[in-house]
């Protein structure tokens, strides 16, 4: 062939190279080698394709001598992609995540991908003729190479501050920095006990170390679940760490932006990759050490796509990689907390909150927060607040403290009502209420986004008495401006940070508040996680009961954790400060193990009943879902993909749930329906999946939009 792909003789070169191409094909493509590919042509390389009438970009996976196309049929590759050589453990990363989730190969490493990087011109892209064109090379890799090339270090402080860590805090720093290969590690500490500076002296050991071995640093990863949590902790690593280069990776950054720092870290030119659930797909050719903040949040599991687990892939790759992996959590997933309490994880504890006082050098003896409930039954709340929480607010702003009110429900009210018919505002297009907007007069659907002037009169009856039911962030915010006309009262949702300029504003009003510009702060989830909010002293819990009755099985699992996050941020400067959280009940077990900040306790009772319900984690899920026009659709589609289960060859031991809809019915005007697949064993599961798949994918759509299959689903 002549093309010296391995140094080989002619007859013993291969002849073909395996593709994978972001389609939904089981196995890699065969394509021909042409002569004037380059040398290091092969697995790892980037490559144009053609794919029917059109050509993509593929990666190759294995060279090989023969195909079991004929030669006749066996098409040739358009020419190769100036980008990087993507190493084996990044291949193999992507594999297995492509069998663990049941996507094809080139549907999970593409889109891994920053878009920049696996574009063609779009003359490229243009229909194959009978006459394919010869072998060109591809990409902008190198225009960006120059640019973050110029983009040189500015010089290093001699000493970056580094404050002096408690003994538990060391003894998990010395743990990890003792581990040799892969070693899970569970960091559970409670909120403001310093797990963030536990994961930056770890990551200095991992860089120092490597280099005094190696003679250039190793690298590390950080994955940390909301974007609007990067800029602050990006600042600080690059504080921390001048002499290395600090890279940030996540959907928010434009294209040019996201192709040049994952270039930076293939190139081993950044040390520390900072990033939200794409960045464990960065290419890391000298990983030491891979942390996960706050492993427990919901955020890591990725929609719209394969649906694969960041956390469990993190874990995966550092076991790929042979290094450790630190999940950090005040309220670890009930999965970590099992794997941790059966010694598959070594728990590393921190026990004592860290006070903001103490990092500048003060003496322990910090005030705990106290965790309370306001009985609702005994203590009706008006326009949204309890007395007893009013009371509390007001002493607040006497003392010139902050506060902060949170309630997970943005909007005014979650539902308009008409006084004489009772017409209430759906969304014509999903099963919910479209939530009303005072601000901008609107009503509008959370889930599909569908959004309509609010009218003037009822459309049923025509009575003009149109009344906002429940409780939203606008009218707690307009109820608190209302009650104290002096005090600063800001709003953070996303409401008030979407569009074009989200992200500043976002940021805009948590530097008011930290800078002490703002007395009471009213918000949704967004205010709950990382921000050290230093004056803040009391906190209202509104609403917590929504979640609590939800029929989702991690619903209290994910209600625990969102109100020690939103406990917080109290008290963090070491002030005495208090949570009230209003509820109908308040002597659920829940509330009472929240009261007493006991993690355990709640997660024990949680394990009792997930064991005793046959829930994760001591049996596997699948789903599979349809949407379809009609429900009947949907569900006919999903009993006859249970009916193919005869068609195996073998028996395996799960379990088919009957189909059913899906607790939201009805989303953007498509019917949803859902079938359980279960299996106390995850071998068992993926054996079933790998035959039943294949024989759903052959049968087609049978009258539905579209399927798809999620293993180890969040929600049921």
């Amino acid at each position: 062939m002549g093309n010296g792909l391995d140094g080989r003789s002619q007859a013993d070169a291969p002849r073909i190279a395996r593709v994978v191409v972001d389609i939904p094909v089981a196995q890699p493509l065969d394509y021909r080698l042409e002569p004037g590919l380059p040398a290091d042509f092969g697995p790892g390389s980037l490559c144009v394709v053609p794919v029917g009438r059109r050509r993509e970009v593929g990666i190759v996976v294995a060279l090989a001598r023969d195909s079991v196309v004929p030669d006749a049929r066996l098409r040739a590759v358009a020419g190769p992609v100036t980008g990087p050589q993507l190493s084996s453990s990044w291949l193999e990363l992507t594999r297995f995540a492509s069998e663990y989730y049941h996507y094809s190969w080139g549907e999970v490493a593409l889109p891994a991908l920053p878009p920049l990087l696996r574009n063609i011109p779009k003359a490229a892209r243009s229909k194959v003729r009978k006459k394919e064109a010869p072998s060109v090379a591809f990409g902008t890799s190198e225009t960006l190479r120059a640019e973050w090339n110029a983009d040189a270090l500015g010089p290093a402080p001699a000493h970056p501050a580094r404050p002096a860590l408690r003994a538990e805090q060391s003894d998990a720093v010395e743990a990890i920095a003792a581990a040799k290969g892969f070693a899970p590690f569970l960091l559970f500490g409670v909120t403001g006990s310093g797990k963030t500076e536990v994961y930056l002296q770890a990551i200095e050991r991992v860089l120092g170390a490597a280099a005094e071995e190696a003679g250039e640093s190793g690298q590390a990863l950080l994955l940390i679940p909301e974007i609007n949590l990067t800029p602050q902790l990006l600042e600080r690593l690059r504080a921390r760490f001048p002499r290395w280069r600090v890279v940030s990776l996540h959907s928010a950054m434009t294209p040019r932006e996201r192709a040049q720092a994952w270039l930076q870290a293939h190139s081993g030119q950044a040390q520390v990759v900072l990033g939200t659930r794409t960045a464990v797909f960065a290419s890391l050719p000298r990983l030491r050490l891979v942390l996960v903040d706050e492993e427990h949040d919901a955020s890591f599991k990725a929609h719209g796509g394969p649906p694969y687990s960041a956390r469990d892939l993190a874990i995966k790759r550092a076991q790929l990689e042979g290094v450790p992996v630190v999940l950090g959590s005040a309220t670890p997933s009930l999965e970590t907390w099992h794997h941790a309490r059966a010694g598959r994880y070594r728990v590393l504890e921190l026990r004592e909150r860290l006070a903001g006082a103490l990092e500048a050098g003060a003496q322990p003896g910090t005030p705990s927060v106290a965790i309370r409930t306001i009985d609702l039954r005994q203590e009706p709340a008006d326009q949204g607040l309890a007395p007893a929480l009013r009371a509390a607010l007001e002493q607040t702003l006497a003392r010139g403290e902050q506060a902060l009110v949170f309630l997970n429900r943005r909007g005014f009210a979650p539902v308009l009502r008409c006084g004489a018919c009772e017409w209430l505002s759906r969304c014509p297009r999903c099963d919910v209420f479209a939530a009303y907007h005072k601000v901008g007069a609107s009503l509008r659907c959370h889930h599909c986004g569908w959004s309509a002037a609010v009218p003037k009169a009822c459309p049923d009856c025509g009575n003009q008495d149109l009344l906002g039911v429940g409780q939203g962030t606008q009218r707690i915010e307009e109820t608190l401006r209302r009650l104290w006309p002096q005090a600063r009262v800001a709003r953070i949702d996303r409401d008030n940070t979407q569009g074009v300029r989200g992200a500043s504003r976002a940021g805009e009003a948590f530097e008011a508040v930290h800078a002490g510009d703002v007395d009471i702060l009213v918000g949704t989830q967004m205010i709950t996680k990382g921000h050290d909010f230093q004056r803040v002293t009391t906190v209202g819990v509104l609403n917590a009961d929504a979640q609590l009755v939800a029929a989702d099985f991690r619903a209290p699992e994910r209600l625990f954790a969102v109100l020690m996050q939103v406990a917080g941020r109290a008290g963090r400067a070491g002030q005495a400060s208090r949570v009230l959280i209003q509820t109908r009940y308040p002597r659920h077990p829940l509330f009472l193990a929240l009261a007493r900040q006991d993690f355990g306790e709640f997660a024990q009772e949680q394990i009792r009943e997930r064991k005793a319900a046959r829930m994760p984690p001591f049996v596997h899920h699948a789903l599979l879902t349809a949407a379809a026009r009609t429900m009947e659709q949907a569900l006919e589609f999903l009993r006859h993909c249970a009916q193919l289960r005869e068609a195996l060859e073998r028996e395996h031991k799960i379990s088919l749930f009957d189909a059913v809809p899906m607790p939201l019915a009805r989303l953007a005007s498509e019917s949803r329906a859902q079938l359980l697949v279960e299996s106390a064993q995850r071998p068992q599961l993926h054996a079933f999946l790998r035959e039943w798949l294949p024989l759903i994918r052959a049968q087609g759509a049978r009258g539905v939009l579209r399927w798809a299959i999620e293993v180890d689903p969040q929600a049921i």
